[in-house]
């Protein structure tokens, strides 16, 4: 009935039967009997159409609702798995920060000094096992 009431069909129904009372001013008395008739039925029945309306219209709100949450859970997932893949470049680029710029580490395990005599040599780090690479 909402969709009858809310079509332009009915405005120009209702629009001719305002002009009713222009043509024919007899017909006066029972036209607005007949007028209140179909406001008395029509508010209650718009009223009902339109909270069937709203309650579909909160039921899909629900649903992009929880569709949104489950996106914003992957990008937290995605972003935390991001932040560990690159949490280990920042401690490697202050462990290269803090060497010294005349000595250049080739993989951790040897080292090479640029700017010194042959004669003097850096000493080789120590590897986790606690044995010196030569």
């Amino acid at each position: 009935m909402t969709v009858l009431f809310g079509s332009i069909w009915c405005v120009y129904a209702f629009l001719m039967f305002s002009l009713i009372p222009v043509l024919k001013p007899e017909w006066q008395g029972p036209l607005l009997y007949v007028s209140n008739s179909i406001q008395l039925v029509a508010l209650p029945a718009l009223m009902v159409g339109n909270a069937i309306l709203t309650r579909g219209s909160d039921q899909r709100a629900a649903e992009d609702h929880t569709a949104l949450i489950e996106i914003l859970n992957d990008v937290r997932e995605e972003m935390a798995r991001l932040r560990a893949m690159t949490s280990g470049i920042e401690q490697t680029e202050q462990e290269n920060a803090d060497r010294p710029e005349n000595v250049v580490s080739i993989a951790n395990e040897a080292l090479i000094s640029v700017n010194e005599s042959p004669e003097t040599t850096v000493p080789p780090p120590a590897t986790q096992e606690g044995n010196i690479i030569r």
